[in-house]
């Protein structure tokens, strides 16, 4: 469809802040490599508990902003808070999918609890920097859904059943597969990735 965010788009590093993000970002790209190899599944569940907080975090400081000010906050809160929710029901349908084992299970407690503190103080002094992660972190989103994608067509992976969960919540046809369903989150992945690119902009 035209109005399908490019599934290509990269956000070229402007200046030392965007090179350092972009950076990090490869860095935990490197680490899911080697930790996850291609157990996309697996490494969905994981990495989705961990993609469901900038938006939480970025929305409740964005209110907590607002109310400071006294004054709008440009749709900024119920777009992080939306993404949030999206991220979360990419993670409720990925559990349906596939069973985390409990060293899964341990490092999601891990992370997120880390993660969660750390993105925290991150957005509260470097809000630009910490929307520019999230952007190259959503970019390395929709590469890894593409190769999941790719070995779903192939044969890699079994095409299974999508969840009722997944059906409901994209409105796909009943008789939808995992096929479809990566092609569901891969697009929810692209819109993410260029909101916080720009929002990133936006607070230069």
């Amino acid at each position: 469809m035209s109005d399908m965010p490019p599934l290509a788009s990269h956000y070229s590093p402007q200046g030392v802040s965007d090179r350092a993000a972009y950076a990090f970002v490869r860095f935990l790209r490197f680490f899911a490599d080697v930790f996850f190899a291609r157990r996309y599944g697996h490494r969905a569940v994981v990495l989705e508990t961990v993609a469901a907080v900038p938006g939480m975090v970025g929305g409740t400081l964005q209110h907590l902003g607002s109310l400071r000010r006294m004054e709008g906050d440009h749709g900024r809160i119920r777009l992080l808070l939306d993404e949030a929710e999206n991220e979360r029901m990419h993670l409720m349908t990925f559990m349906q999918i596939v069973r985390p084992s409990q060293l899964e299970r341990l490092l999601v407690l891990v992370a997120q609890g880390v993660f969660y503190n750390l993105y925290f103080l991150f957005y509260v002094v470097f809000p630009r920097a910490a929307h520019r992660v999230v952007g190259y972190l959503e970019e390395e989103a929709v590469r890894s859904y593409t190769e999941y994608l790719a070995g779903v067509e192939d044969g890699t992976y079994a095409n299974v059943p999508a969840p009722r969960i997944a059906i409901e919540y994209w409105n796909l046809d009943p008789d939808a597969r995992l096929h479809q369903v990566i092609i569901a989150i891969r697009q929810d992945e692209t819109r993410h990735r260029d909101v916080n690119h720009r929002l990133a902009d936006e607070l230069a």
